[in-house]
């Protein structure tokens, strides 16, 4: 009898959301998971601490854009009665009851910091890894040889500190929403916030209810998205069907949309680009803080005084604390620039997860992606695919297809977005997780579902678009994701019943958006059909039923 090879030793970096879902995706296929955390707890960004030094962290108030829905893991919902929208300690008990459900926990050493990470003296034989480990406790310091690596740190590590003009002559208080946690000590100072992102916004309409005075500094101006959107269901339940509308059709609706519920120019915060153009910011309380004076928009710092600061409108005012919310670099300290090169906020890797540089596709980097939407699923899927490439399972295109590939889409990344260092990694959620799917035969054949299980199909394509869509095809199923897709508005309906009276309203609701989806579904079959007689008959008018048609479907 032949003996079995050893399972191959694979290193996660980090024990947050990345690391957790890499360490069961390495399970999945046979391999042996070592991850190393450097703090005392999982989480990572979601752990909040305080003594977070050169760690990042959420703020101690920050409530998820992203609905619990759609950030979930593919094969572990989030519990039906929890809020829709979750503050970060329900965030970081999900990623606790996830590991202890599939058994991850006895996986990740603590208090390990990694200190590089270097190709073995035999990597051009093996593609194998040595890492240089250090245990915060006790100091001591060792090396181990891993087979593959996961990247899990994310991309949130290293702050931007741009130098503005008389910035070190400035007698007050300079912080990068990095080093900010909560807003009781800075009560009755005078305050501007620096970047119209989701954490400079966040900050903002935070600080603006204990400051004297506090503004925000845009130097160009954001579309301003909110998470709640008719009967507060949350914003972010698009379907594939909607999907499928070219980008110019998305952006009109996207952009009517924000503009009826946040007069943009009205508050002095229309951008000069389009919605679809840069990174949504996801806030609520803006509007109304604007409205009532607790925050002042003003345009970009042009330099900084002593005494306080000077915008490119002219105006000055006398500042104690300049909060920077500039974003962060892109940075993996312990990885040297040879092994995984960063140029100017880009880092060239196929699918944003392999280097196309390395030898043996041994490396894999987890959630290095900016998504409009979560990017939970998105590291799952990154780590269900990469966990089979180190297995030998699934092939990588050559070097030379690889960088064609990386080349186009930063092509067509500079063409859509804005230029900005955050634009480097953006991503559409489901585009992209389509594209990741699709390398492990993850993503349902809609027409094969049409076939086989049109009640599927219809949900498919209509249903809001959750991560269980990857676990009905392709390797390691979960049994309940049909059923999952299935019941998705009652789950997400299920946090406001907690008063009889709204019952109602939720079920009128529910079966007027159900009887439009089934007549726009009939629609669709019916188009479908007419299409494949025309191809079949080959008549002139082919293009016209086919340009009527999807007029039709996308209004």
């Amino acid at each position: 009898m032949a003996k079995r090879a050893p399972a191959k030793r694979v290193a996660v970096i980090g024990a947050g959301p990345s690391g957790l879902t890499a360490i069961k995706a390495c399970l999945e296929e046979g391999l042996e998971p070592v991850c190393f955390e450097k703090t005392n707890t999982l989480g990572g960004l979601w752990y909040y601490r305080e003594d977070r030094t050169e760690l990042s962290c959420v703020f101690r108030s920050t409530i998820i854009n992203t609905s619990k829905e759609t950030m979930c893991f593919s094969d572990y919902p989030i519990p039906d009665d929890w809020p829709n929208f979750l503050h970060n300690i329900k965030v970081l008990e999900y990623f606790k009851n996830y590991a202890v459900h599939f058994g991850l926990l006895r996986y990740i050493t603590y208090k390990t910091k990694v200190n590089t990470i270097l190709p073995a003296d035999d990597f051009d034989l093996t593609g194998r890894w040595k890492l240089s480990l250090t245990t915060t406790d006790d100091g001591a310091t060792r090396d181990e040889i891993f087979d593959a690596v996961f990247i899990c740190t994310g991309h949130h590590c290293t702050p931007n500190i741009p130098k503005f003009v008389g910035m070190n002559d400035f007698k007050g208080e300079v912080l990068h929403t990095h080093d900010y946690l909560i807003p009781d000590k800075y009560r009755g100072k005078r305050i501007v916030v620096v970047g119209m992102g989701n954490s400079g916004v966040d900050a903002a309409v935070e600080l603006g209810r204990v400051a004297s005075k506090l503004f925000l500094s845009t130097r160009s101006g954001a579309w301003i998205t909110l998470r709640m959107v008719d009967r507060c269901l949350p914003g972010d339940l698009v379907n594939r069907f909607n999907r499928s509308y070219p980008l110019w059709l998305q952006d009109y609706y996207a952009r009517a949309i924000s503009m009826n519920r946040v007069d943009h120019e009205f508050l002095g915060i229309k951008p000069n680009f389009s919605i679809t153009a840069a990174h949504p910011t996801v806030n609520d309380d803006l509007p109304g803080c604007i409205a009532s004076g607790f925050v002042n928009i003003k345009p970009n710092v042009r330099r900084f005084t002593e005494r306080g600061v000077v915008f490119d409108d002219g105006s000055e005012e006398a500042l104690d604390l300049v909060v920077l919310a500039t974003g962060y670099k892109i940075a993996f300290p312990y990885i040297p620039q040879s092994v995984l090169p960063i140029n100017d906020n880009h880092v060239e890797m196929y699918k944003f997860v392999f280097n196309p540089e390395h030898k043996h596709p041994t490396m894999a980097v987890l959630g290095m992606v900016q998504p409009i939407g979560p990017i939970m699923p998105v590291s799952e899927l990154q780590a269900r695919w990469a966990s089979r490439v180190f297995k030998g399972i699934n092939q990588l295109p050559s070097r030379e297809v690889m960088t064609k590939r990386i080349k186009k889409r930063n092509d067509d990344m500079a063409k859509r977005y804005k230029k900005s260092p955050r634009h480097t990694i953006q991503v559409d959620v489901l585009p992209y997780m389509d594209e990741v799917a699709r390398e492990i035969k993850a993503k349902p054949n809609f027409f094969w579902l049409l076939l086989t299980d049109p009640v599927l199909a219809y949900h498919y394509l209509f249903s809001p678009f959750i991560p269980a869509q990857y676990r009905v095809a392709g390797p390691h199923p979960w049994s309940r994701a049909r059923k999952h897709m299935m019941t998705v508005w009652p789950r997400i309906m299920r946090p406001y019943k907690t008063r009889h009276g709204g019952n109602e309203s939720m079920k009128i609701f529910e079966s007027q958006r159900s009887g439009f989806g089934f007549l726009k579904f009939f629609l669709l079959l019916g188009a479908i059909s007419t299409c494949g007689l025309a191809l079949y008959r080959r008549p002139t008018w082919l293009g016209q039923t086919i340009d009527v048609a999807l007029a039709f479907f996308r209004r």
